[in-house]
């Protein structure tokens, strides 16, 4: 609200300027300025403290938006040319005048040719589109169901998704089960059912203690997510009776659907770490699953892995190197560590690059154009219902819409300073003459 009234008060304030009225402004107004100020500044503080790590999607962000931005900040600048012209003809002041038609020059000069500095994946030809990307489900589907249970798994396959991402743990009796926290308390009833044993860490409970705990409700309670407050009556029932799912419970319903599983076996740090790894290769290959439907994430032992089940995908959490020793076939890594150069690079070298996480559709559709492979996300249910990315402009086209608004900016700035010129003029008579009727009423006062 307080942005809109300073907004409002910009506006106002330039039409005054354009009329020739001075701005008075009221005491409540100026405290309401530097209110929104303030606020402003302590948003952005908040922001950064909080979200610090989202100003690395900055870039990407302007390579959504870099076109139209383009053009907004040009008719900004262009409507700004009447109050400019208006003080550059009514100062006495040359220095003043030479200096700000310098400075306005200049900037507007650089904006005529910012497109030259703008590549948006997107400004391409509608027959060079790349495919569109794979759906991964983060957790299965976590915006309809709660995370890692088979309930999530069987919304994720409904929204068409081709792998389920999850994260895979150990129990105390070798047991290998979906959890992605370290600790129960976030995703179970723990603290209900183990209060003396809640936070310790998820691999200390045997898997009869885990086969106890609650693994849906929290999703009710909590609602991390705003489509949960959607759900229908039978969802609701059903996100109440989900149990924490063992690894084998869910190779059987990925053998049913045919999708694939990309899994991270976790804690890294445990000191029976290799144990985890035999306890889980001995589980995929006793479920009877194609291993090439596994794609295997851990980096501990991966060598071991190779030599155990040699058709498992190997994914891996880096770039590749310029001394690789091994072939790289796939990479898993967040999408502000791939810029889109890179990512149509892997695609010509045949190396299947999944970025996560991707939820918004103008992010999708920003790496829809880069030409990745596939993206993590946990609103499967929006992107699957995208059949294009949201804009795409052919390279001609963009540079017609570049040349005319360059050239109708140009033509209403040059407009704007000829108009003020002629009305600074007709200003001046008058001003003559009414400084002459003063003059000789001041006269006639003093006789």
């Amino acid at each position: 609200m307080l942005i809109i009234y300073l907004s409002v008060l910009l506006v106002l304030a330039l039409c005054l300027q354009l009329c020739g009225q001075p701005l008075k402004l009221h005491w409540l107004h100026k405290t309401l300025l530097i209110l929104t100020a303030l606020v402003v500044a302590a948003a952005f503080t908040g922001l950064e403290i909080k979200w610090a790590e989202e100003w690395r999607s900055a870039h990407i962000s302007l390579q959504a938006t870099g076109p139209f931005l383009h053009i907004a900040v040009v008719g900004g600048m262009t409507i700004l040319a009447w109050p400019l012209a208006s003080f550059i003809y009514c100062t006495y002041n040359t220095g003043l005048k030479v200096v700000l038609l310098l400075m306005y020059s200049a900037l507007m000069i650089a904006l005529y040719l910012a497109p030259l500095g703008i590549a948006s994946p997107c400004i391409m030809e509608e027959n060079q589109l790349p495919p569109k990307p794979a759906l991964v489900g983060h957790r299965g589907a976590p915006m309809l169901a709660p995370e890692n249970t088979l309930m999530s798994l069987h919304k994720a396959v409904d929204c068409d998704v081709q792998v389920f991402e999850t994260d895979v743990m150990v129990s105390a009796d070798g047991v290998p089960f979906l959890m992605h926290d370290e600790e129960l308390t976030r995703t179970t009833n723990v603290q209900a059912v183990f209060p003396e044993r809640a936070a310790l860490n998820s691999t200390a409970f045997n898997w009869t203690d885990l086969q106890q705990l609650d693994a849906g409700s929290w999703f009710l309670e909590r609602k991390p997510f705003p489509t949960v407050q959607s759900l229908s009556a039978g969802d609701r029932d059903q996100a109440t009776k989900q149990r924490i799912p063992s690894l084998e419970e869910v190779l059987e319903a990925i053998k049913q659907s045919s999708i694939s599983i990309m899994f991270d076996l976790r804690p890294e740090n445990h000191s029976d770490y290799q144990t985890f790894v035999n306890a889980t290769l001995e589980v995929i290959l006793q479920s009877g699953i194609p291993l090439q439907q596994v794609l295997w994430l851990p980096d501990g032992f991966r060598k071991q892995v190779r030599q155990q089940a040699p058709g498992i995908q190997q994914v891996y959490g880096r770039k590749r190197l310029h001394n690789e020793m091994e072939p790289l076939l796939h990479v898993n890594l967040p999408y502000q560590d791939m810029s889109f150069e890179e990512i149509r690079q892997y695609r010509q070298d045949n190396i299947s690059v999944n970025l996560y996480v991707v939820n918004q559709p103008w992010l999708f559709s920003v790496l829809w154009c880069s030409g990745v492979t596939s993206v993590t996300t946990n609103a499967c249910q929006v992107l699957k219902e995208m059949k294009h990315p949201i804009w795409l402009l052919p390279s001609s086209t963009y540079l017609m819409i570049w040349i005319v608004v360059d050239c109708t900016s140009f033509l209403a700035i040059l407009w704007a300073f000829l108009l003020m010129k002629k009305c600074s003029r007709r200003r001046q008579p008058a001003e003559s003459e009414t400084d002459v009727l003063l003059t000789k009423i001041n006269s006639l006062m003093q006789q």
